[in-house]
């Protein structure tokens, strides 16, 4: 019979393997999104007092694929409840410039709201990876 921690480090590789597919598919995404990307920089300038979408998305872009990519590399993120914080803090959909983007848009640039979709599922998905291995003790 399987233990508690077996089931946990099961569902944490399947969790590993995602985040390193979606990691592999947003790379590639962002590649096909690049006409999409300029015509959203002439349409969407930042302001005096935030930044544009396409900054915001750099950051995020950043931030979530660099946590992706230390798991990918090394099974494991340094500094664990910071990264957790910052996860927290990093949820696509709470930054003003990109929500309005996203649902100021009515039915145009569908390749940069998948990306974005999906930038924010790998979010959630490092965050439970992160919760997977604090539960399984590594």
């Amino acid at each position: 019979m399987m233990s508690r921690l077996d089931v946990v480090n099961q569902k944490s590789n399947r969790t590993k393997n995602q985040i390193i597919h979606i990691l592999e598919q947003l790379t590639s995404d962002y590649q096909t999104t690049k006409s999409e990307r300029q015509e959203i920089t002439a349409k969407f300038p930042a302001s005096d007092d935030e930044f544009s979408v396409l900054e915001e998305l750099e950051l995020l872009t950043v931030n979530i694929r660099g946590y992706a990519s230390q798991i990918q590399v090394k099974g494991e993120i340094e500094n664990q409840q910071q990264a957790v914080e910052n996860l927290t803090h990093l949820a696509v959909f709470d930054i003003p410039a990109v929500a309005q983007f996203y649902f100021g848009s009515n039915g145009e640039y569908q390749g940069m709201k998948a990306y974005l979709e999906m930038l924010d599922y790998l979010r959630l998905l490092i965050l439970e990876y992160l919760n997977l291995s604090t539960m399984s003790g590594r």
